[in-house]
């Protein structure tokens, strides 16, 4: 598997998935980076299937139509999703790109149409977990108790193994794992949903 973290343009991270023996791809969140992702592609000869949209905020959509209009690709989002997509997906819902599945994860909290996608031993979590952080939940759509339910009931629940790709480059690192996240990210400090609501609210 090639997973290629992206970043040239500001703090947003993007993401390259593809299956070696084929050359078939999938784009995550394309950003402010569809010229080094285009590059990136044609460079190693793949074929992107898709570009993926971990959520709805422009900084992570910035760059599909162009990446589209590139290499041909199909958009996917969320069903409750508000951008232009050509595929609509749900939780537990499957993307198969040659012998990779790219099984999606509903993880609302940060925005209602907030999706983690977890693929060969990984997850690329977008917005709802950050290395040493999570995403906030003031603004328009977020909801502290979904991102409780999100990642305590869900993301949580992958292997300690599973390594964490997130939607920003806000961390001491690139990426982690699930088990060190759960260990030091003070956001994943075990508290009540109550508790946690209150945390969430506070500056």
């Amino acid at each position: 598997m090639i997973l290629e973290q992206i970043k040239r343009n500001g703090d947003n991270f993007s993401y390259v998935i593809a299956d070696e023996g084929t050359g078939e791809a999938a784009i995550v969140d394309t950003s402010y980076n569809a010229d080094e992702i285009i590059a990136f592609v044609k460079r190693r000869g793949l074929k992107a299937r898709y570009v993926i949209s971990t959520h709805c905020h422009s900084d992570h959509t910035a760059g599909n139509n162009k990446v589209k209009a590139a290499l041909g690709s199909k958009i996917v989002a969320h069903r409750l999703s508000v951008i232009d997509k050509d595929i609509e997906v749900d939780d537990g819902d499957v993307l198969s790109i040659g012998s990779l599945n790219i099984r999606v994860m509903y993880t609302p909290g940060h925005t209602r149409d907030g999706i983690c996608l977890v693929v060969g031993g990984a997850v690329i979590t977008g917005d709802t977990l950050f290395i040493g952080e999570c995403g906030r939940t003031d603004l328009p759509d977020g909801s502290p108790e979904e991102m409780f339910d999100s990642l305590f009931n869900k993301l949580m629940k992958l292997n300690d193994a599973t390594l964490v790709y997130p939607g920003h480059d806000y961390g001491p690192k690139s990426h982690s794992t699930i088990g060190e996240e759960r260990r030091t990210n003070y956001t994943l400090k075990e508290r009540p949903l109550r508790e946690f609501v209150k945390f969430m609210k506070e500056p």
